[in-house]
């Protein structure tokens, strides 16, 4: 079974334009990406799939693995498939371009579960959420899932409401122990043929009021495996989240 990890790099990103190629050390975002994915065991080969010039000069730096793909893909989604098809493998890992703390050890196991699971279509990443602050805070998107795992709903809002316990969590700031609440990291995993498919469902409503693109699979019927991990990255989806991101990733590299 061939695995390989595809980086969407959009250039014009809404809230923080050409944020993959803001520099942390003198490596761009998306450098710092895609050296954490050919890190990752289990991964055949990594890719970064994107629709700009700027982009792919600059990733011509350190990769000759540089996908083009159409200024008109409406998604993440969109963009990972026009790159897949282009690809021989069976499973396409979706690592995002503005995620520079992904540890290659959560990629690896996300890879890991579709050779468990020959009939798994696709998966992703939960990691718990202590302080209420995280909670409540409509860019960290909120999962719930079944007792095998699978996803139930993901929403931006505080998911499950704990009705009793709205009191305590204000007062405290912080989740209480015998309470869970996990965040959704942006990884995902697909099964080739799957994701193919995927891309071709029309938009679900709830994906369209949710702004979450995984909803689609879930109003389709189908399952979303979900993967446990303690590492919780900071994605850059401001410039408030790159400098505490740089700040890191400085510290952590002197």
């Amino acid at each position: 079974m061939k695995t390989i990890v595809v980086i969407p790099a959009r250039l014009k990103s809404t809230r923080l334009p050409e944020k993959v190629l803001l520099e942390i050390k003198g490596k761009p975002v998306v450098q710092w990406v895609y050296e954490k994915a050919i890190a990752a065991e289990g991964i055949d080969a990594v890719y970064i799939a994107t629709d700009a010039e700027e982009v792919r000069n600059r990733c011509q730096t350190f990769t000759q693995n540089i996908l083009m793909t159409s200024e008109a893909c409406q998604s993440g989604t969109d963009r990972i498939a026009e790159a897949a098809a282009q690809l021989e493998a069976d499973v396409i890992i979706n690592v995002q371009g503005d995620e520079p703390q992904i540890h290659p050890e959560v990629i690896s196991l996300l890879a890991a579960q579709f050779k468990l699971d020959g009939a798994l279509p696709m998966a992703s990443v939960k990691t718990p959420i202590k302080r209420c602050e995280e909670v409540n805070n409509p860019n960290n998107v909120k999962v719930i899932t079944d007792h095998s795992g699978h996803a139930i709903y993901f929403s931006r809002s505080p998911i499950p409401f704990y009705r009793d316990r709205v009191e305590e969590m204000q007062t405290n700031g912080y989740v209480p122990e015998d309470l869970k609440y996990f965040k959704h990291l942006g990884i995902y995993g697909y099964r080739k043929d799957f994701l193919l498919q995927y891309a071709q469902m029309p938009t679900s409503y709830l994906e369209q009021v949710e702004k979450l693109e995984q909803l689609r699979a879930l109003e389709n019927g189908f399952k979303i495996k979900m993967i446990e991990t303690e590492h919780s990255p900071i994605g850059v989806d401001t410039l408030e989240d790159f400098e505490k991101v740089k700040a890191i990733i400085e510290a952590e590299t002197e």
